[in-house]
């Protein structure tokens, strides 16, 4: 039986990615990490707050995490080292796994929001982005990369029978998404008579206690993150949920395209080339501006989108999975190594 090492950040995909190479037949291993330090917490926490120098600290921090992960690598001697984003690794450490083990690496991010990750293109097996603008960016560097867009975990996301008695939601992060916060306070004012809920920290306390105190809305901003198990209760209890990408998405999705459209819930998201090819008879709203993004609410308020919502979860199901992705990346690092990767130690 084949064994992987996952490593992946503790907010993160681990569990997921895993459980798709269990049901290949894979023995699989899982280790996380926190950034900026591991693990970020306790009095790791205000050593990095209360630093003069934290780019000294999270590189002694990040030193000793490697030479954890090594340890760990040698302990279970894996065939695949299966990692997200990495950049709590050095390149010295991917070396070292590709000594033994082949190296797949897949940003679930934007590669330009991690930029210790853009050196590691040349130290993986296998170099996986989830927007096609930055496999495009790696191609203009004389780098191969693999578009490899994000996934559902359908035993996460599924439907429920419950009443819809959320006429708008929101769920995902809004601290520092400026256009998420601006188009939900629009939403917001416009649908005014209507049950709005949003979740996601948006003004944190320890940030700014006077700003966390005075905080506008309570009833609508719950100003809090929700756990996988009740995101899918929300997102069936709501007649229509909100997808707003981050700015640097151009061609790809975020999970929640996929994790909302497997809940069975209608979904309402801001369009690119990518999410329209996925979708092309209706199945998810999908909107160019605040005028096309007003009008699609107001019909979806006014009529069923059920039969839409069910489309667009087997669309999801048929293709979207983590058992797909798993199984497409696999197919990819069977074939030849890649001519720009120097070769492996013997």
């Amino acid at each position: 039986m084949p064994k992987v090492l996952i490593i992946g950040p503790m907010v993160g995909y681990n569990k997921s990615v895993a459980d798709a190479f269990v049901q290949l037949n894979w023995e699989v291993e899982v280790e996380t990490y926190n950034i900026p330090l591991h693990p970020f917490k306790g009095w790791l926490r205000w050593k990095h707050k209360l630093s003069f120098n934290r780019e000294r600290l999270k590189a002694k921090n990040r030193e000793k995490y490697n030479r954890f992960i090594i340890s760990r690598f040698e302990e279970i001697n894996p065939d695949l080292v299966f990692i997200f984003n990495g950049d709590i690794l050095l390149t010295e450490t991917l070396d070292t796994f590709r000594q033994s083990a082949t190296v797949a690496l897949w940003m679930f991010d934007t590669l330009h929001r991690y930029p210790r990750s853009q050196g590691h293109i040349n130290h993986v097996d296998g170099f996986f982005c989830y927007d096609m603008k930055d496999v495009e960016w790696c191609e203009k560097q004389g780098r191969t990369a693999f578009f490899m867009p994000q996934a559902c975990d359908e035993t996460s996301y599924f439907p429920i029978s419950t009443d819809k008695d959320i006429d708008i939601l929101f769920i995902g992060t809004l601290y520092r998404y400026p256009k998420r916060i601006k188009l939900l306070r629009l939403i917001i004012n416009k649908f005014s008579d209507k049950k709005v809920l949003i979740f996601g920290v948006y003004k944190p306390y320890y940030k700014n206690i006077i700003r966390w105190a005075f905080r506008e809305k309570r009833k609508v901003f719950k100003n809090k993150a929700v756990p996988t198990d009740e995101v899918n209760r929300y997102y069936n209890r709501a007649k229509l949920v909100l997808n707003i990408h981050h700015e640097s998405q151009q061609y790809g999705a975020n999970p929640k395209v996929f994790e909302i459209a497997a809940a069975g819930a209608y979904q309402i998201c801001d369009t690119n080339p990518f999410i329209k090819s996925l979708f092309t008879n209706g199945e998810i709203g999908l909107y160019q501006n605040e005028d096309e993004l007003i009008a699609l609410i107001e019909d979806a308020l006014q009529n069923s989108k059920d039969e839409n919502a069910k489309q667009a979860r087997e669309v999801v199901l048929s293709g979207h999975t983590f058992l797909h992705r798993v199984k497409e990346i696999l197919n990819i690092l069977s074939k030849q190594p890649l001519a720009n990767i120097p070769p492996k130690n013997n």
